[in-house]
């Protein structure tokens, strides 16, 4: 499996466990500290930016796991 497909698979699996469980939506810090239950939209970025960085490390980690060990050199 290629590099992209990988990623492709690894981010239907995030998507399914996102939409499996409750996580709390909209809610965000302000430049004062507090929290804020009604914004949407910048949650929605960051919440799509960390997952987008996830899917890709994931996606490296597994293609290293499982890529095939180079052939051992023996000595003549």
């Amino acid at each position: 499996m290629d590099k992209e497909k990988l990623v492709e698979l690894i981010g239907e699996k995030i998507d399914a466990a996102l939409k499996s469980g409750e996580h709390p939506k909209k809610f965000f810090i302000t430049a004062n500290g507090r929290g804020v239950t009604d914004g949407g939209d910048l949650y929605n970025a960051v919440l799509n930016d960390v997952l987008g960085v996830v899917k890709v490390a994931l996606a490296d980690v597994l293609a290293e796991v499982v890529a095939p060990a180079p052939a051992a050199k023996t000595k003549r």
